[in-house]
């Protein structure tokens, strides 16, 4: 391949976040191969935190100096060739989310750059964290639980991997600049500050237990600017690729000299590495580090060099963001919360491969993308975990248990769907009346429909509860659908059940559904 086709293959990309202190910008070229090669890093201090958190709307001078800092990187990244929006993302955390005036930030954002801004939610923000530490993860190895803990300004970001899969997500109200918000509302001398904020870190570390059982060996990875810039002040030849590990008792060690400084005594110290802003989070970060580490008897904390931009550099390398392995990850931690419920796991199981072959088989007549598989394994999954709060009425008690769960790689929109799928797998068909559904645009009550009438065929072929049907084959024939399957000799309990459920299915697809069994047809044609 000559140089020309080598560059005409390659990809230069960028991915801005518009964070809790500052905008980064990561310009990378992603390699033939999928490799990505970091170009630049830029970074440029807007303190939307500071007016989201202490007045929940973010202030129209904030708002300007955003777009400023955007339209310079509009300059840089017109230098690099970077002009088609697919070659870039944009996306804001919790100080843009939480804001009251969210609407009004994106819309003027848009208006003045042409940049669509993504609000990425918690979900979301944990899918791609995990993507861009899964290599590093695979390393550490898999001989003990991993737990990878990010402490932003606004919120507290963990996720607990066993054998290279999430077993559990979850991102607490816990920020380092709502801890220094909170604590510079009293105007408190600085011990009587520390307290204050190990107080408040406290009561969201002993929300852990559920999730965390104390006494088990784990490794505790940290994420974060405030634990990079720890780790370049106590490890020797820190590299931010290679990350590095550090003893609880030296953090403990530094972060006391830290919360012992002034925010101006931290600026003189570290110049040209800390800015003001930078300094107001640094103390508080730290202290939730170490309260976490403590709190998990871990004598040593791993940093990585790995921030949300790499997940997303990764996602655009990957350029399919529902990946299988991507999708057996948030299975897994479906799996864990089914098992919460105590649902009937063998029947879950079989549902849900059941679902999935009919997903593929009926491709032409869903028309819908993989990741919709993903949404209809998930509802398979959890079709019955409303049995656990009652009979009465299960299908809805469903709905509401998933739909107010945190399942990892699932954003608001995807676990709504997700949870009417499950909702409507027995009884009423879908109505605009119902909660949830009007809230859906078109595509998606669409996808509902189908998907609920392909979830409700799984569900009727495994009516005995004996798992007896694995493997089937869809074939249409005018306007009727026929599954076959050689699995079983007696299907009778199951073609009663297919034509109970059935009628979502011919109103969706337009067409009759036929269970054959050609074990049976084997035998008469003998």
């Amino acid at each position: 391949m000559s140089a020309t086709e080598q560059t005409a293959i390659q990809r230069t990309v960028a991915v801005i976040d518009i964070g809790t202190t500052s905008v980064r910008m990561a310009i990378a070229e992603i390699k033939v191969s999928g490799a990505i090669q970091i170009l630049e890093h830029l970074s440029q201090a807007v303190n939307l935190g500071k007016d989201t958190f202490t007045r929940g709307r973010i202030h129209r001078d904030t708002i300007e100096e955003c777009v400023q800092v955007l339209k310079s990187y509009q300059h840089i990244l017109s230098e690099y060739g970077i002009v088609s929006a697919e070659d870039l993302r944009v996306v804001a955390t919790s100080a843009v989310r939480e804001s009251t005036n969210r609407l009004a930030f994106l819309d003027r954002i848009y208006i003045a750059t042409g940049i669509e801004v993504d609000p990425m939610d918690e979900a979301e923000i944990s899918r791609v964290t995990y993507l861009g530490i899964q290599s590093e993860l695979e390393r550490l190895g898999t001989s003990t639980d991993t737990i990878v803990c990010e402490v932003g300004g606004g919120s507290t970001e963990l996720l607990l991997v066993r054998d290279n899969h999430v077993q559990f997500s979850h991102t607490y109200n816990l920020g380092s600049l709502r801890l220094r918000k909170a604590v510079d509302t009293y105007n408190a001398p600085i011990v009587q500050s520390r307290q204050l904020m190990e107080s408040q870190i406290q009561r969201t570390v002993e929300l852990f237990h559920e999730h965390l059982p104390v006494g088990q060996r784990r490794n505790l990875v940290a994420l974060g600017g405030d634990m990079r810039f720890a780790a370049s002040q106590l490890i020797d030849g820190w590299n931010l690729e290679e990350g590095g590990v550090v003893s609880t008792d030296a953090l403990e060690e530094f972060t006391n000299d830290i919360l012992e400084m002034s925010l101006d005594k931290i600026v003189q110290r570290y110049e040209l590495r800390v800015t003001h802003q930078e300094a107001e989070t640094l103390g508080p970060a730290l202290l939730t580090y170490l309260c976490i580490a403590k709190h998990l008897h871990v004598s040593q904390i791993h940093i990585s060099g790995i921030n949300l931009r790499d997940g997303l550099l990764q996602e655009m390398a990957l350029e399919e963001a529902w990946s299988k392995e991507f999708q057996n990850q948030i299975i897994g931690s479906v799996i864990e919360l089914g098992r919460q419920y105590e649902f009937d796991e063998a029947h879950a199981q079989q549902v849900a491969s059941l679902a999935s072959q009919l997903f593929h088989q009926l491709q032409e007549q869903h028309g819908l993308e993989p990741r919709f598989e993903t949404f209809l394994q998930v509802a398979a999954l959890l079709h019955e975990i409303g049995l656990f709060v009652s009979n009465r009425s299960y299908h809805k008690h469903t709905m509401y248990l998933i739909n107010n769960s945190e399942l990892f790689g699932l954003g608001k929109t995807n676990l709504l769907l997700t949870a009417l799928v499950a909702r409507y797998h027995r009884r009423a068909t879908p109505q605009p009346k119902h909660a949830g559904f009007a809230m859906l645009d078109r595509d998606h009550r669409v996808a509902v429909s189908k998907l609920a009438a392909i979830l409700r065929i799984a569900v009727a072929l495994d009516a005995s509860r004996h798992q007896n049907i694995h493997t089937i084959r869809c074939a249409q024939n005018d306007e009727t659908l026929i599954i076959s399957t050689s699995d079983s000799a007696d299907l009778s309990l199951e073609q009663l059940a297919l034509q109970q459920s059935s009628d979502l299915f011919e109103e969706t697809f337009g067409m009759k559904l036929l269970l054959s069994n050609t074990m049976t047809d084997q035998r008469d044609s003998h």
